[in-house]
């Protein structure tokens, strides 16, 4: 069963698969700086009310299934979690800067939504509902 989130004037469920790569797909996502990218993300996460359903650091790239409040665009959600990232890794691992110049990751990312109502959920809701 799904498990909706409560807000003071909402009740959902947000979810979505973000994909973002560094620049050049440079491997440099190993060893300590996958360990502080993924707290980053965690925290930056957590002081914007997001979720992390799933995640994955990978050597030139990050996924993440979030469930995120409806304030917030997938557009907001990526731009949080690549900035912040980004300006603190640098900052942290400046002898690896080498490597990304000014900046950690690619342009750009991919989003896809999360289906989680079912059409026989649409279906029953509307029967019940119907007033003809």
């Amino acid at each position: 069963m799904t498990e909706y989130r409560k807000g003071s004037h909402t009740v959902y469920d947000i979810q979505y698969h973000l994909v973002w790569v560094t620049k050049y797909r440079y491997p440099v996502l190993q060893g300590k700086i996958a360990e502080r990218a993924r707290d980053i993300i965690r925290q930056t996460c957590e002081s914007r009310g997001i979720r992390i359903l799933q995640g994955h650091v990978s050597k030139e790239h990050i996924h993440v299934l979030v469930s995120c409040p409806p304030s917030l665009s997938p557009a907001k959600v990526v731009q949080y979690l690549k900035g912040r990232s980004s300006r603190l890794l640098q900052d942290e691992f400046a002898e690896k800067k080498r490597y990304w110049g000014q900046h950690l990751w690619a342009h750009g990312y991919f989003c896809a939504t999360v289906e989680v109502v079912t059409e026989e959920q649409i279906r029953a809701y509307i029967a019940q509902h119907d007033d003809r």
